[in-house]
């Protein structure tokens, strides 16, 4: 089998999981400009210096201490709160914030917060800081001025800080800062990642962009769950894809915000609060290249951001309307909507679409509608192409050369589904415009007539059989060859049916396909699949068949079949015990219950005769006695004068 062959196409979904490294060549990632194309941040309780102590007990007030290095300029103020726990504001509290770069808006339910800061405020009551924000002098600053240190933290690139003010008498007496300390019991805050990435392709046009997301695990810090808050420009377009990378038993809760994008997801997820219902995701490589190769499979040449990030329960993402992320002007087919629509963020998500080298098939599971409601019918493009429904699923299955559909290459059909919901009395149609990946693999079919319509699985014994192999290939179709196709079975040898384009056994013959189009090829024969008198007729059988190209990359395909024998019975040499019994059995209760009938119709039909009395009276002679005997049944005048 080759390195791109899958033999049945929900397996490809899987293999799909083993990149090959080298489809991620020609793109090394390095970091992204000035303007990235995404904000992103996520929530942490570990900062990367930090301590606590309990030297502050002795004195009258909790001394914090909170400083603040930039990556670059803040865009907006810093936001901290600060929060007493269990049993309100105790004691007084100083709040000591270095943060010579920002602005900061600061609250708190406490009236006996004491602020010294460098930061530009807009509330509070301020005391001038002038300090150096050198980690040894700033500490030992605080501890001169007010006794003791409950807590110190060094943040990087902070959006909002949450303080829990309160104390522990086990903390050690001293507040050594260590590294990547974890400050979960006083404080968790939301930071900004500025260390993404990025790359395309160097001969690439195309404006599809990726942004893979990578959760690296955290030891002693397990999760579940990721909330992500996803959100996009006025004006986005659904040409981008967001890939979520985790272990698999996390489910990522979606909360999407004007977005028409596609996912790739880890684990499980759902789009909360719309839905409750958990979407089954997708094996994701473990790797830098794999992923970035994955992106490229899925036929986005640009990975727009590449972020590594810790793990974390709070994740917000903030796609950018810059032009890094559209590397030429896009030109739209048709009006897209530009407000949210649940119906796009659905199907996109879902995506129920599935094709081969001919058809697209469309399966859709009525209760992953129940957040849309009121769904009267689904079409594609062409609205005469209206779904199948039934209780449970809309269907909907189409060759691609119908409906609409436009071909991109090889690899893509695009089309678009459109959904008639019906409000009250009112009318309306979303629609959602979709491409669905077309595998490059080796397709096996088996129909039952030369008319090549409605494939099947089942072969018939002593019945001509007709078989199409077909496989779309762009690049240079002549050179694709049908290598072989061979029949097994369970206990026999295989039949070699078509061997270089010729056949290779009796009953087997070559026909001519349909022309070539749009890099498709396409292969047909006929064969009988006959069984020597007095075998055994296997229930299954095999077809396996192989393709190759010049440079001997070969694709396989096999095809179940089950086997029918029409003439099972007749040729069968005598029946079996079982059987002989049987028949014997209904033969005898069939004339039983028919004697019974016949006997119950007969004694209540039958007439009822009076008979007379016979005289005693000895005859005379014998022809008297006759007469007499004849006259016994009878009594006429006739009879009368004879005796007389």
């Amino acid at each position: 089998m080759g390195p791109r062959a899958a033999p049945l196409l929900p397996l490809l979904l899987a293999l799909l999981g083993r990149t090959e490294p080298g489809r991620a060549e020609g793109c090394d990632l390095q970091p992204v400009p000035v303007e990235p194309p995404i904000a992103l941040s996520y929530a942490t309780s570990t900062v990367p210096r930090g301590c606590v102590s309990s030297s502050s007990l002795l004195t009258g007030h909790e001394v914090h201490v909170l400083s603040v290095e930039w990556s670059k300029t803040p865009s907006s103020p810093l936001k901290v709160s600060v929060a007493p726990r269990a049993g309100g504001c105790t004691r007084s509290v100083v709040l000591i914030l270095v943060c010579s770069r920002c602005s900061a808006t600061i609250t708190s339910p406490c009236p006996d917060l004491l602020i010294r800061t460098d930061a530009r405020l807009d509330t509070g009551i301020t005391s001038a800081l002038s300090v150096s924000s050198s980690e040894g002098p700033l500490l030992a600053w605080a501890r001169d001025a007010y006794g003791g240190i409950t807590s110190y933290s060094e943040l990087r690139d902070p959006r909002w800080v949450q303080l829990r003010l309160g104390e522990d008498p086990a903390s050690p007496p001293d507040c050594i800062p260590q590294e990547r300390f974890d400050a979960t019991l006083h404080l968790e805050t939301e930071v900004f990642f500025h260390g993404m990435k990025g790359c395309s392709r160097g001969d690439t046009q195309s404006t599809r962009a990726a942004h893979i997301i990578r959760l690296q695990p955290e030891p002693g810090f397990p999760i579940t769950e990721v909330n992500l808050t996803l959100s996009c420009p006025e004006r986005a377009v659904s040409n981008q894809i967001l890939i979520l990378q985790s272990w698999a038993n996390i489910t990522w809760s979606l909360s999407v915000n004007n977005c028409h994008i596609q996912f790739l997801v880890s684990g499980s997820y759902k789009i909360a609060p719309i839905s409750s219902l958990l979407l089954p995701g997708e094996l994701l490589p473990d790797s830098e290249r794999g992923l970035i190769a994955k992106a490229f499979e899925k036929n986005y040449s640009i990975i727009a951001s590449y972020s590594t990030i810790p793990a974390s329960t709070r994740v917000s993402l903030e796609i950018q309307d810059h032009e890094a992320v559209r590397r030429v002007p896009v030109t739209p087919t048709a009006p897209s909507p530009t407000t949210y629509s649940l119906p796009h963020v659905l199907l996109l998500m879902l995506q129920p679409w599935k094709c081969t080298d001919e058809t697209m098939e469309i399966i859709i599971a009525r209760s992953h509608l129940e957040p849309i409601k009121d769904v009267v019918n689904i079409t594609l493009r062409d609205i005469s192409c209206q779904a199948e429904k039934n209780a449970t699923h809309f269907m909907l299955r189409t060759p691609l050369s119908h409906c609409g559909t436009l071909l991109e290459g090889w690899e893509h059909a695009k089309n678009e589904l459109i959904l008639n919901l019906a409000k009250g009395a009112v009318l309306r149609s979303v629609r959602v415009a979709f491409q669905c990946k077309i595998p490059r693999e080796l397709f096996l079919r088996l129909f039952p007539t030369a008319a090549f319509e409605a494939p099947q699985t089942e072969l018939e014994v002593n019945k001509e059989a007709f078989v199409q192999a077909s496989m779309r290939w762009e690049d240079h179709p002549a050179d694709l060859q049908l290598k072989e196709c061979w029949l097994a079975a369970p206990g026999r040898e295989p039949l070699l049916l078509l061997q270089g384009g010729q056949a290779r056994s009796a009953g087997v013959a070559v026909l001519q396909g349909p022309p070539s189009a749009r890099g498709r090829k396409v292969w047909r024969f006929r064969f009988t699949y006959v069984v020597p008198e007095g075998g055994r007729v296997p229930f299954s059988a095999t077809l396996k068949c192989k393709a190759g190209l010049q440079n001997n990359t070969i694709f396989e395909k096999v095809l179940e079949v089950t086997v029918k024998d029409g003439w099972r019975l007749t040729n069968n040499r005598g029946l079996g015990l079982a059987a002989v019994l049987g028949i014997t059995f209904g033969a005898f209760l069939i004339g039983a219950l028919l004697t019974a009938g016949l006997w119950y119709i007969y004694s209540h039909t039958r007439p009822i005769s009076k008979l007379q009395p016979v005289s005693s009276t000895a005859p005379a002679s014998e022809s008297s006695s006759t007469n007499h005997s004849i006259g016994s049944t009878q009594s006429t005048p006739c009879s009368t004068s004879s005796m007389a």
